[in-house]
């Protein structure tokens, strides 16, 4: 197993999260804890992709609950970019390959109305990455007709990217992309979020986070990808840092519990999320997915626990570029529950 020190800040953070902890005298006597990574028990390549949602994908890989699995993604062009792209390339990008997903994975067991559980435990940033704007793509397609292409050297192990001589931007890399399968033979776009997922471009899914995903057909059929370096809730423009990367996840099947729409959660916060045509809808169904919530596993009846919402519920816009469909979660704080 890989072993890696880490600072009491961030160790109080991953509790919850870390499969093992343990303590380590260093040559100077200090005691240090230490987080034991998972064993990686699988690995899926960056060529074992698809870009479409559908129960006729075919499994790259079949796996029992609990399993280990490293999966490297390609960024969202699916090599049409580079680092060294001029702006024509941008120009010529087409959609057709847009978002790669690594998968899927079935799950051993995993059958409709059952839950999956996919904890992110490593996420690395490859060594590049691209941002773009794009002419009748993004929040603001109807002012921005002019193409822009920003590509970046990402050292490993930087912690900030250098946009420009004015700005550093913090690096936050997730997957922008995750999801299972859905009930239809038809090819669907990855473009828009779903409630099996899909593109829900949501940054709080990141290292540490275990987020939870409906079960559609027989495997749940999960596949990752578009992943991205650095974000902002909106992702107002249309594009991220878009950057391939390694993930290393476990998935675990929750047989018993079934959920309308992807769920997450850190030692923090639990959090729902909620697609829809407008952000009213949007934010009206995710304040009743955490209303359930706190009814169904947190005790509460129905009045107090949308009182719960509106005192300690907070809303935030994940994605609003993939007209017609927006993303919003709500999360609460775990600090409230005695």
């Amino acid at each position: 197993m890989m072993r890696i020190v880490l600072g009491a800040s961030v160790l109080l953070f991953l509790q919850c999260q870390a499969p093992t902890q343990l303590e380590e005298e260093r040559s100077d006597g200090v005691v240090e804890s230490v987080i034991e990574i998972p064993k990686i028990q699988y690995t899926l390549t960056s060529d074992q992709t698809h870009n479409k949602f559908s129960n006729t994908i075919e499994p790259v890989l079949t796996v029992a609950s609990g399993a280990i699995i490293e999966a490297f993604t390609e960024e969202a062009s699916d090599q049409q970019l580079s680092l060294h792209s001029p702006l024509e390339d941008l120009k010529n990008v087409s959609f057709d390959p847009i978002h790669p997903l690594t998968g899927p994975v079935f799950v051993e067991g995993a059958q409709p109305g059952d839950m999956l559980a996919v904890t992110l435990h490593e996420i690395e940033i490859g060594t590049w990455g691209w941002t773009a704007v794009i002419p009748g793509f993004g929040f603001l397609a109807d002012v921005f007709d002019q193409y822009k292409l920003r590509t970046y050297a990402i050292d490993s192990g930087a912690q900030n990217l250098i946009f420009s001589d004015q700005v550093s931007i913090p690096l936050n890399p997730f997957p922008g992309v995750m999801g299972v399968a859905p009930t239809t033979d038809s090819l669907l776009s990855t473009i828009p979020p779903r409630a099996n997922g899909g593109n829900m471009d949501n940054p709080y899914m990141t290292k540490g986070t275990t987020v939870y995903f409906p079960v559609f057909v027989e495997g749940g059929l999960f596949s990752i990808g578009d992943t991205h370096a650095a974000q902002g809730l909106g992702e107002v423009c249309g594009t991220a840092v878009e950057a391939p990367m390694r993930i290393v996840y476990e998935i675990k099947l929750i047989k018993g519990r079934s959920i309308p729409e992807p769920q997450y959660e850190t030692s923090n916060y639990y959090a729902v999320t909620a697609y829809g045509s407008t952000l009213d809808i949007a934010a009206k169904k995710a304040t009743g997915y955490m209303i359930d919530y706190l009814v169904q596993q947190r005790g509460l009846d129905r009045e107090d626990a949308y009182m719960v919402c509106s005192l300690a519920g907070d809303l935030h816009i994940a994605e609003v570029v993939d007209v017609p469909h927006v993303l919003v979660a709500m999360h609460i704080s775990k600090d409230i529950f005695k």
